[in-house]
């Protein structure tokens, strides 16, 4: 009897990401450099929240090394956005600020075709805010939350440090249940995790499960 063949597991069309709370500005802090009316203040300087999250650097040195194009997305202001992505120059391509405000799709489907890629199936946004994870979806997207960087817990890399392990699972906990709420397909702390998140989409798929 004939052994069965190992079916490979289908590569990925591209990978998104959000750029602040996610690839870079851990707890999303860059949002305290708005106005009250949503205006960006111009007279802020967002370099020090420009600092990579934990395992994004690696997570994009992985997906460029496998060839998987990349490129993120962010509602900021085009000079916020600018410093908050300098660290990552390189690694991955940068998206225009879209039209239209998330959860519409726009902004994934700008990125994309800022990347060429040639269809949906396959493409995967990675984000902590649910509103871009809902503009994810809404393009037909796989989405992937990320709980403890994101603005919904919220918080600055020292006052999270600073948290006692319960307290910071509370936050992680209450975090998940609300992106999965919004729809995510899987949730992890942060891109430390994306490699297996990514393998267990690529078995779903397999399966052909659809987002």
């Amino acid at each position: 009897m004939l052994a069965p063949v190992a079916v490979p597991a289908p590569s990925f069309t591209a990978v998104l990401f959000g750029l602040s709370g996610c690839l870079v500005d851990f707890g999303a802090q860059a949002r305290t450099l708005r106005s009250g009316d949503g205006n960006a203040l111009q007279s802020q300087d967002a370099q020090s929240f420009a600092i990579p999250t934990p395992g994004a650097l690696a997570a994009l040195n992985n997906l460029r090394q496998q060839g998987i194009p990349c490129a993120w997305i962010e509602e900021h202001p085009a000079h916020i956005a600018e410093q908050l992505a300098a660290p990552l120059q390189g690694l991955i391509q940068p998206t225009p600020s879209p039209n239209n405000h998330w959860p519409a799709p726009d902004a994934c489907w700008q990125a994309l075709m800022t990347l060429n890629a040639a269809q949906l199936d396959g493409c995967v946004l990675v984000s902590g805010d649910p509103r871009l994870l809902m503009a994810g979806l809404n393009a037909g997207l796989w989405t992937v939350g990320l709980a403890s960087c994101g603005p919904l817990c919220g918080l600055s890399p020292a006052k999270w440090e600073a948290l006692s392990d319960l307290e910071r699972e509370r936050l992680r906990g209450r975090a998940t249940l609300e992106l999965y709420a919004c729809g995510a397909h899987s949730v992890i702390d942060h891109l430390g995790e994306l490699e297996s998140c990514l393998a267990d989409i690529s078995l779903r798929r397999l399966k052909a499960e659809k987002p």
